[in-house]
Order: C-alpha cells, then sequence, then structure tokens
C-alpha cells in the first residue's frame, strides 16, 4: 500500500471545479451562451427559460453556426476559436476567449445542440449529460445554434441546493439580460419566462433600448454625452439629478461592447453630481468606452466584469468633465454666461458730462411715533410714559393680576432653571429626563429609529399592520428587476401597513401606508426598501423582515431639529424603555447615555 497522499483529480470532478468558478447560477449560463450568440454575428436572440433556469435554459440565435466537427470540439475545455497565442489576450475584439464556458455548462448540466452553417444542407444535433457526450447526428434545423440546457447542478445536489428562490434568480437573470441588452442595440433580443413574454426588444437606438428595458419615465431625463479622445472615446447618457437614488439606481458602465463594474469611474461621476445631489445619492449614467484593445485587460476576473485601464488615472478627469460639462449645457449645473447678445444696454457718460451726484432731501423733524397727520396732537412715546408702563405692569404683578403662561419648554437650559422638571428637548436633537440621581440624555432621531423598527418588524411577525388611507393613491412606477421583487416582498409590505394593487405590468396603486410613514414620502421609501431587500445576499425570512423593518423606519423617523412638545418627549421615552433594546439602533449604533449625580462635582473644580 502507497503512503501518497497526493493524487490526480479524475477529469470529471476538474471539470465540476472548474464549473463553478464560471457558472454560479442560470444568468452565467445565459451569460455565456448570449455572448456566444454575439460573437458568431447574430442580429436576433432568443432566451426562453422556465423556473428560472433551473428546469431550462434555452439560448436560440441566427448567427453563422457550426460545423459537426466545431460542435463536438467547443464542450473540450479551452478550446477556443478566438486566441492562438498569449499575446492574442491583449488584442480582444470579442466577448468570449477561453473556451471554458461550454465545457462548464456541460460538466452540470443536459445539453442538447442543434446547429448549422449556411452553405450545409443538414446540421448537426449534439446530446452530452454532464460532460459525456450522448449522441451526435444529422438533422435539418435552421441556420444558427439553438443550445437547451436541461436540469442545472443536477448532478452537484450541494450546489443546486443553494440557488436562490426563484424570484431572486429571475431577478439576476433580468440583470445579465439588460446589461447585454443595453450595450447591443442593433440586436433583437426576446426574453421568455414560464411560456410570459417579459422582453421583445427590436433594433433601434441606444437611448431607445435604455427606454425599453428601464421606462418612459427615466428616457425623458437622461441628457446625451459624446466625447472622442486620443486614448478614450466616451458616450451615452447621464440622468438630470432629480433621477438620483439612495440605493439602487441605474449605474452602467460599458468597454468595448462589455459589462464592467469600476468604482473608480464611478467615484469621477459622482464628483461631477458634487453639489447638485446629496452625497447620500446615486446618479443615474449609462457610460460607453471605446479604448484599443491593448490598453484593457479583461482577463482578471472569471466573469470578466472587472477589466483593468492602461490609463486609468488620465481617463479620470477626462470623464469628470465631460459629466460636467454635459450638466452645464443643461443649465443644471451652475455655469458662467458670457453671450452679450441679450444683455441689457448700459448708458456710457459723455467725458464733458461727468456722473452728477444724487442729492437727497432729509426731514430732520421727522418722527415715527406721532400719529399720521403729523400734527403732533397724538400720543408720543417718551421716557416718562415707558417708566410709567413699567410702573403700572410692576403694581399689577404685585396686585395679584395673573402672570402671562410661559411658553412650551423647547430645550433651552433657560428654560429649565429652577423648574421641577421631568423630562424636556434639548437643542431640538436631544431629549433629557432628570431623575433623583441622574439625567439621562437620549439621541431623538435614534431613539425614534429603534421605536419604529421594532414596531414595523413586530406588524410583520403578527401579520397586524398599522395603516392609514390615501385620500389619492400614489402611482409606483417599478421596472422589471423591481417589479418582480415586490411581488415576492408584497405579503411583508402588507403586513407593516403598505396596501398595493397592481394597474399594469410595473405600475402599482399605493392606496394605504403605514401610520409613521407621510404619503408625500411613500414611493421613494418603497424604492428604498427594494433595494436594500435586492441586496440580502440569503433570502431568509428572518433577514428579510429587519432589512424592511429597518428600511421603513430609517425614512420615518422624524430627524434632528424637530421641535416636539413636552408631552411628546415623555411619550418618546417611555416608548424606548419599552424596546427589546434601548441602548443602541438596530445597526448597532448608540442611542442614550446617563450622567450620574455624583459625577457632577468634578465639573467644577
Amino acid at each position: 500500500m502507497s503512503d501518497n497522499v497526493i493524487q490526480l483529480l479524475p477529469e470529471q470532478v476538474i471539470n465540476q471545479i472548474a464549473a463553478g468558478e464560471v457558472i454560479q447560477r442560470p444568468a452565467s449560463v445565459i451569460k455565456e451562451l448570449v455572448e456566444n450568440a454575439i460573437d458568431a454575428g447574430a442580429d436576433r436572440i432568443d432566451i426562453v427559460v422556465k423556473d428560472a433556469g433551473r428546469t431550462l435554459i434555452q439560448v436560440v440565435d441566427n448567427g453563422k453556426g457550426m460545423s459537426k466537427d466545431d460542435a463536438v470540439l467547443a464542450f473540450e475545455r479551452h478550446a477556443t476559436s478566438k486566441i492562438r497565442t498569449a499575446d492574442d489576450l491583449f488584442n480582444l475584439h470579442t466577448m468570449g476567449f477561453r473556451g471554458e464556458a461550454l465545457a462548464s455548462i456541460a460538466a452540470i448540466a443536459h445539453i442538447e445542440l442543434k446547429t448549422r452553417r449556411a452553405d450545409d444542407e443538414l446540421g448537426c444535433c449534439l446530446q452530452l449529460t454532464g460532460g459525456k457526450q450522448e449522441s451526435c447526428s444529422s438533422v435539418s434545423c435552421p441556420v444558427g445554434s439553438n443550445f437547451r440546457i436541461r436540469d442545472l447542478f443536477f448532478n452537484v445536489p450541494a450546489r443546486r441546493k443553494f440557488l436562490k428562490s426563484e424570484e431572486t434568480e429571475m431577478r439576476n437573470i433580468l440583470q445579465t439580460f439588460m446589461q447585454i441588452a443595453l450595450v447591443y442595440e442593433k440586436i433583437a433580443f426576446s426574453l421568455t419566462h414560464n411560456d410570459r413574454p417579459v422582453f421583445m426588444l427590436q433594433k433601434g437606438s441606444r437611448k431607445q433600448r435604455i427606454v425599453d428595458l428601464m421606462g418612459e419615465r427615466i428616457g425623458n431625463r437622461l441628457l446625451s454625452m459624446s466625447e472622442e479622445t486620443q486614448m478614450v472615446n466616451i458616450s451615452g447618457f447621464v440622468g438630470l439629478p432629480e433621477c438620483a437614488q439612495k440605493k439602487g439606481g441605474h449605474q452602467f458602465f460599458f468597454v468595448n461592447g462589455r459589462y464592467i463594474q469600476h468604482p473608480y469611474f464611478n467615484r469621477a461621476i459622482a464628483m461631477a453630481y458634487e453639489k447638485l445631489i446629496p452625497s447620500d445619492c446615486k446618479p443615474a449614467y449609462f457610460v460607453y468606452f471605446e479604448v484599443p484593445p491593448e490598453n484593457l485587460d479583461v482577463n482578471i476576473h472569471p466573469t470578466k466584469t472587472e477589466v483593468k485601464f492602461a490609463d486609468e488615472q488620465t481617463i479620470f478627469p477626462i470623464l469628470t468633465a465631460i459629466v460636467r460639462e454635459t450638466l452645464c449645457k443643461a443649465n443644471v449645473a451652475p455655469s458662467i454666461d458670457f453671450d452679450q447678445e441679450d444683455a441689457p444696454e448700459i448708458p456710457v457718460f459723455p467725458k464733458d458730462q461727468p456722473p452728477f451726484e444724487p442729492t437727497i432731501s432729509v426731514n430732520t423733524q421727522y418722527n415715527p411715533f406721532r400719529d399720521a397727520g403729523g400734527t403732533g396732537s397724538g400720543h408720543t412715546y417718551t421716557k416718562k410714559t415707558i417708566v410709567d408702563s413699567w410702573e403700572e405692569l410692576y403694581k399689577a404683578k404685585s396686585s395679584g393680576a395673573e402672570e402671562p403662561q410661559a411658553a412650551p419648554l423647547s430645550g433651552g437650559m433657560e428654560e429649565t432653571f429652577g423648574r421641577q422638571l421631568k423630562c424636556f428637548q434639548f437643542g431640538r436633537q436631544y431629549l433629557v429626563e432628570v431623575g433623583d440621581d441622574h439625567l439621562l440624555f437620549v439621541h431623538q432621531h435614534r431613539a425614534h429609529l429603534r421605536i419604529l423598527y421594532d414596531r414595523f418588524y413586530k406588524s410583520m411577525a403578527d401579520a397586524t399592520p398599522q395603516s392609514q388611507q390615501c385620500l389619492f393613491p400614489e402611482e409606483l412606477v417599478l421596472d422589471k428587476s423591481e417589479n418582480l421583487l415586490l411581488e415576492e416582498l408584497k405579503p411583508e409590505l402588507e403586513a407593516v401597513g403598505f396596501m398595493l394593487n397592481p394597474v399594469s405590468e410595473g405600475i402599482w396603486d399605493i392606496s394605504g401606508i403605514p401610520a409613521a410613514l407621510s404619503v408625500s414620502e411613500a414611493v421613494d421609501c418603497l424604492k428604498t426598501t427594494l433595494a436594500a431587500a435586492a441586496e440580502i445576499p440569503v433570502r431568509v425570512q428572518e433577514n428579510l423582515r429587519e432589512t424592511i423593518a429597518l428600511s421603513l423606519a430609517r425614512r420615518a423617523a422624524i430627524r434632528g431639529g424637530q421641535l416636539l412638545s413636552e408631552q411628546e418627549v415623555r411619550s418618546f421615552i417611555d416608548q424606548l424603555y419599552r424596546c427589546d433594546d434601548c441602548q443602541h439602533t438596530p445597526d448597532g449604533l448608540k442611542i442614550a447615555f446617563s450622567l450620574p449625580l455624583d459625577s457632577l462635582g468634578g465639573k467644577f473644580d
């Protein structure tokens, strides 16, 4: 018996491990197959999915197709028509190039491929299971390729088990679909889920493609930009400031026909929007870069969404300047206009007629305290009458006349001096409770946040909504991804007090809202909540409720600077005491602290 512990893995296991790097979910399969169709020259690509890709993924294109030998070879690892040498990696003009996609998909699914070239009378039908070829025969089929992927991860049950809910996986498919469709407006796309059409996109302009995917509302608020330089060409659209959102938002970078993520360039655009939108909001943009392939490295991430530019630091200020100029031209950003065409005419004095000094007449006898007639018969307020008035006031106070009531307490130390108060507001930001041996200081906003969070979470857990009816329903317009998420979260949102009624695809009426929320904030609150819920890595019911409750509480909690009555201060502190954790907010921030009486002595040393 050998003592060696290191051994070579079987080919099937190697392929399954490789598949885990490239194919993470059904959306990954669609991305790889659609990119291959684009490289094949297709101008129409149809995508059909069932059960969000678990049961079936079908991608049909009208590209140039493959021969029988090429179709068989395409499923071998590192088989590619895109590169021949390592130098070709730095001169790429195609979407896929490593030759891992089809091999990775074949290793974890049942595959049927029908493909034919235009010059061939018959195509071929290739069937594979778990990476092994089952059959290969001639068949009559249209020019192009037709991939059918069934039972994804059938032989890797652990991976299949960790797929998210159908709604979540479908949102990932929609996101991938949009990332590709936004950059290839000259290709017609269709997407069908469970026999229901989701998108039917025709060839058109780039802006029309954005409108078809994102909706008419954002299309009317986009500004076009275009600039060509020696190192980079930049084009696309940026949104008006009112398009900015706190979470989610429409932010897309593309380079040489490929969707990318680039936080560095995102910061460049954010700088152009400084002082135009709140610092916690994200502007909308669709930016397309064209750079020479040799100045771009796309082979640094398995999904190819992260790329490295050779001249990032030079492109950064160029991008900021282009966006800022686009906003200025639309009179969004402040600018200086030197156009004199409509400027008012300023008269010029001749040299022999210098400007004259204006004359001012002053009535030195005017007294504003005399009557309007100016005769002097009206009463004049002199020092003596003022003194007399104070004497009368003093006499009235001495005789026991009732003093005017003090204004409601609003937080100054001068209002509390000498009074036996139990609680008050200080600086319109803090609540103070006066005890026999301590002072309790409470952060006003954080306390209300904790109170509302506990209330919303309990409402969802107990299904006891506290709702207020809207006099006029508010309209909520969502894109495809947001609409799917809302349908998934609708029971939880209704449990917290929202009343949502579908009007048409992506349009909802809000007829009721949580009691703590104002009608004007309903739409933005729902948008923020959906964006926050979309970022949850695992769709667990408890995590979902926590996210919704926290998002709603942040939106509805009072802010610093809001004046509270003494009764409201007392109510806030009482409600805070009844919370599960009255010391910290749900995200861990401190709410209150106590100052003992015996600690004050040291302040006077």
